[in-house]
Protein backbone atom coordinates (compact mmCIF):
# COMPACT_ATOMS: atom_id res chain seq x y z
CA UNK A 1 0.00 0.00 0.00
CA UNK A 2 1.18 3.54 -0.73
CA UNK A 3 1.55 6.44 1.67
CA UNK A 4 -1.57 8.61 1.29
CA UNK A 5 -0.95 11.86 -0.60
CA UNK A 6 -1.45 15.01 1.48
CA UNK A 7 -3.51 17.22 -0.82
CA UNK A 8 -3.33 20.17 1.58
CA UNK A 9 0.47 20.12 1.68
CA UNK A 10 0.79 19.78 -2.08
CA UNK A 11 -1.67 22.62 -2.72
CA UNK A 12 0.31 24.90 -0.39
CA UNK A 13 3.57 23.94 -2.07
CA UNK A 14 2.01 24.80 -5.45
CA UNK A 15 1.00 28.23 -4.13
CA UNK A 16 -2.71 27.47 -4.36
CA UNK A 17 -4.82 29.43 -1.88
CA UNK A 18 -6.68 27.12 0.49
CA UNK A 19 -10.06 27.96 2.04
CA UNK A 20 -11.20 26.05 5.06
CA UNK A 21 -13.56 25.77 7.95
CA UNK A 22 -13.17 25.10 11.66
CA UNK A 23 -14.99 22.02 12.98
CA UNK A 24 -16.22 22.83 16.48
CA UNK A 25 -18.00 19.51 16.89
CA UNK A 26 -17.06 15.94 17.61
CA UNK A 27 -19.76 14.59 15.28
CA UNK A 28 -18.46 12.68 12.24
CA UNK A 29 -21.61 13.53 10.27
CA UNK A 30 -20.90 17.24 10.75
CA UNK A 31 -17.27 16.75 9.68
CA UNK A 32 -18.42 14.86 6.60
CA UNK A 33 -20.98 17.54 5.72
CA UNK A 34 -18.41 20.33 6.10
CA UNK A 35 -15.94 18.44 3.93
CA UNK A 36 -18.56 17.98 1.23
CA UNK A 37 -19.65 21.58 0.66
CA UNK A 38 -16.61 22.99 -1.14
CA UNK A 39 -13.96 23.80 1.45
CA UNK A 40 -10.37 22.80 0.74
CA UNK A 41 -9.77 21.80 4.35
CA UNK A 42 -11.58 21.11 7.62
CA UNK A 43 -9.79 21.80 10.92
CA UNK A 44 -10.36 18.99 13.41
CA UNK A 45 -9.85 20.93 16.62
CA UNK A 46 -8.48 18.93 19.53
CA UNK A 47 -7.48 22.07 21.45
CA UNK A 48 -10.80 23.78 22.15
CA UNK A 49 -13.22 20.95 21.36
CA UNK A 50 -13.37 17.96 23.70
CA UNK A 51 -12.15 15.55 21.00
CA UNK A 52 -9.89 12.71 22.10
CA UNK A 53 -7.85 10.39 19.87
CA UNK A 54 -10.57 7.79 19.16
CA UNK A 55 -12.99 10.59 18.21
CA UNK A 56 -10.33 12.22 16.05
CA UNK A 57 -9.95 8.97 14.11
CA UNK A 58 -13.66 9.01 13.29
CA UNK A 59 -13.51 12.68 12.27
CA UNK A 60 -10.47 12.02 10.06
CA UNK A 61 -12.29 9.10 8.42
CA UNK A 62 -15.34 11.28 7.82
CA UNK A 63 -13.34 14.06 6.16
CA UNK A 64 -11.28 11.55 4.16
CA UNK A 65 -14.43 10.54 2.31
CA UNK A 66 -14.89 14.11 1.01
CA UNK A 67 -12.94 16.41 -1.33
CA UNK A 68 -11.57 18.37 1.66
CA UNK A 69 -8.32 17.66 3.50
CA UNK A 70 -8.30 17.31 7.28
CA UNK A 71 -6.07 19.61 9.33
CA UNK A 72 -5.68 18.42 12.92
CA UNK A 73 -5.06 21.05 15.55
CA UNK A 74 -3.39 19.28 18.46
CA UNK A 75 -4.22 20.43 22.00
CA UNK A 76 -0.67 21.61 22.68
CA UNK A 77 2.91 21.27 21.48
CA UNK A 78 3.22 17.99 23.35
CA UNK A 79 5.13 15.08 21.78
CA UNK A 80 2.78 12.44 23.22
CA UNK A 81 -0.36 14.12 21.85
CA UNK A 82 1.38 14.68 18.52
CA UNK A 83 2.39 11.02 18.32
CA UNK A 84 -1.18 9.94 19.01
CA UNK A 85 -2.59 12.27 16.36
CA UNK A 86 -0.04 11.09 13.78
CA UNK A 87 -0.57 7.42 14.60
CA UNK A 88 -4.33 8.05 14.27
CA UNK A 89 -3.68 9.10 10.67
CA UNK A 90 -3.36 12.89 10.80
CA UNK A 91 -1.00 14.18 8.13
CA UNK A 92 -1.40 17.93 8.62
CA UNK A 93 -0.90 19.14 12.17
CA UNK A 94 -1.54 22.63 13.48
CA UNK A 95 0.38 23.56 16.63
CA UNK A 96 -1.23 26.25 18.81
CA UNK A 97 0.54 29.09 20.61
CA UNK A 98 4.04 28.79 19.14
CA UNK A 99 6.07 31.65 20.61
CA UNK A 100 9.51 31.28 19.07
CA UNK A 101 11.74 29.24 16.79
CA UNK A 102 12.68 26.83 19.59
CA UNK A 103 9.01 25.87 20.06
CA UNK A 104 8.57 25.57 16.29
CA UNK A 105 11.58 23.24 16.10
CA UNK A 106 10.12 21.17 18.95
CA UNK A 107 6.86 20.86 17.00
CA UNK A 108 8.67 19.65 13.90
CA UNK A 109 10.78 17.19 15.92
CA UNK A 110 7.63 15.64 17.38
CA UNK A 111 6.45 14.80 13.85
CA UNK A 112 9.67 13.10 12.71
CA UNK A 113 11.16 9.72 13.54
CA UNK A 114 14.78 9.55 14.75
CA UNK A 115 17.34 10.64 13.83
CA UNK A 116 15.48 13.74 12.48
CA UNK A 117 13.08 13.92 15.42
CA UNK A 118 11.66 12.34 18.54
CA UNK A 119 8.49 10.60 17.30
CA UNK A 120 8.17 7.22 18.96
CA UNK A 121 7.70 4.19 16.73
CA UNK A 122 4.85 1.70 16.68
CA UNK A 123 4.80 -1.09 14.11
CA UNK A 124 1.13 -1.11 13.27
CA UNK A 125 -1.22 1.83 13.49
CA UNK A 126 -3.69 3.62 11.27
CA UNK A 127 -1.12 6.01 9.75
CA UNK A 128 1.05 3.13 8.48
CA UNK A 129 -2.09 1.41 7.20
CA UNK A 130 -1.52 -1.15 9.93
CA UNK A 131 2.01 -1.94 8.80
CA UNK A 132 1.25 -2.31 5.08
CA UNK A 133 3.14 0.78 3.83
CA UNK A 134 6.69 -0.32 2.99
CA UNK A 135 9.42 1.74 4.70
CA UNK A 136 6.82 3.83 6.54
CA UNK A 137 9.32 5.05 9.15
CA UNK A 138 11.64 6.33 6.41
CA UNK A 139 8.99 8.02 4.23
CA UNK A 140 6.27 9.21 6.65
CA UNK A 141 7.61 12.77 6.87
CA UNK A 142 7.33 13.20 3.10
CA UNK A 143 3.55 13.74 3.34
CA UNK A 144 3.42 15.48 6.73
CA UNK A 145 2.56 19.16 6.91
CA UNK A 146 3.39 21.27 9.97
CA UNK A 147 1.45 24.46 10.64
CA UNK A 148 2.45 26.63 13.58
CA UNK A 149 0.07 29.18 15.04
CA UNK A 150 1.38 32.62 15.93
CA UNK A 151 -1.06 34.05 18.48
CA UNK A 152 0.73 36.80 20.39
CA UNK A 153 2.64 40.00 19.66
CA UNK A 154 5.75 38.32 21.07
CA UNK A 155 5.39 35.55 18.47
CA UNK A 156 4.70 38.05 15.67
CA UNK A 157 8.01 39.71 16.55
CA UNK A 158 9.67 36.29 16.03
CA UNK A 159 7.67 35.46 12.88
CA UNK A 160 10.58 35.39 10.42
CA UNK A 161 12.64 33.12 12.68
CA UNK A 162 9.65 30.83 13.34
CA UNK A 163 8.84 30.53 9.63
CA UNK A 164 12.49 29.76 8.81
CA UNK A 165 12.57 26.62 10.95
CA UNK A 166 13.19 23.60 8.68
CA UNK A 167 10.05 21.47 8.54
CA UNK A 168 7.59 24.30 9.22
CA UNK A 169 5.39 24.29 6.13
CA UNK A 170 3.27 27.33 6.93
CA UNK A 171 2.31 29.77 9.67
CA UNK A 172 -1.24 30.51 10.78
CA UNK A 173 -1.66 33.98 12.28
Amino acid sequence: MDLPRNGFKHALAAGKAQFGVWLMSGAPSTAEAMGSVGYDFVVVDMEHVPVDTPQAIELLRAVAGTPASPVTRVPWNDAVMVKRALDAGAQTLMFPFVQDEREAARAVAATRYPPEGIRGAAGTHRASRYGTIPDYFKIAARELCVIVQVETLQAVDRLAAIAAVPGVDTVFV
